[in-house]
């Protein structure tokens, strides 16, 4: 390689890096505009509720109480034989408590079997 082709390599790479460099500082500084400019209109909209919040108290506080309102609620309770285990034998419960521990149910244990027919596969 002749010391023509290295300089212009090297003044090729400096270009493309300064070009690199400077297309960073033009989004950088796009990016800090729409900040500034955001943060300015926060602020700005954070001053007008102020002063409104402001007038709404003055004028709160120039009002009287004419009425109160006392609520009370009412608490009813309704029993349902759903709710206290009257619906269910005790063969369901311990059927509902042998699956929740995770156990099989024993068919010795149960009180009523099945009838002779149900079982059968027709």
């Amino acid at each position: 390689m002749t010391a023509r082709t290295l300089v212009m390599l090297a003044v090729l790479a400096i270009a493309a890096g300064t070009g690199w460099l400077s297309r960073g500082w033009f989004e950088d500084a796009q990016r800090l505009t729409a900040l500034e400019a955001a943060q300015a209109a926060a602020s700005q909209a954070l001053a007008r509720e102020s002063v409104i919040a402001g007038v709404v108290e003055a004028r709160l506080a120039t009002l009287d109480t004419h009425q109160r309102v006392i609520d009370r609620g009412v608490i009813r309770e309704i029993q349902k034989p759903i709710y206290r285990r009257v619906c269910l034998e005790p063969d369901a419960v311990r059927l509902l408590n042998d699956a929740a521990a995770g156990r099989a149910p024993d068919p010795a244990d149960a009180a009523d079997p099945l009838p002779d027919d149900a079982a059968a596969v027709e």
